[in-house]
């Protein structure tokens, strides 16, 4: 990590502060479009309101809800487990996986 991107002299705890500003971007660009999506059904008549909070997903929608779940968790164990500089985070892991999908 450059010195211009290591705020803490450490990196544990830089690799701790991506994955807070990940989160965060993630829970924040969720609720929103959630909210916007909800807003929306209801103006549009096809969801009454509180509908929402008493959804149960049928087997197939489960999975797709499980998918979505462990991707996420994937995305945020990669901030943990990334190697590589500050400025350009998970090169290592994307020049393998292209070299990978390559041979």
């Amino acid at each position: 990590m450059s010195d211009e991107f290591d705020y803490f002299k450490d990196p544990r705890i830089g690799k701790l502060l991506d994955l807070v500003l990940q989160l965060s971007t993630d829970v924040h660009v969720t609720a929103q479009r959630t909210l916007a999506l909800e807003a929306l059904l209801i103006r549009n008549g096809t969801l009454k309101q509180g509908e929402l909070d008493s959804f149960l997903p049928e087997p197939a929608e489960q999975d797709i809800l499980d998918r979505g779940r462990e991707e996420m968790l994937g995305r945020l164990v990669s901030i943990l487990s990334e190697a590589g500089p500050a400025e350009h985070p998970l090169r290592d892991q994307w020049e393998e996986l292209l070299t990978r999908r390559a041979g």
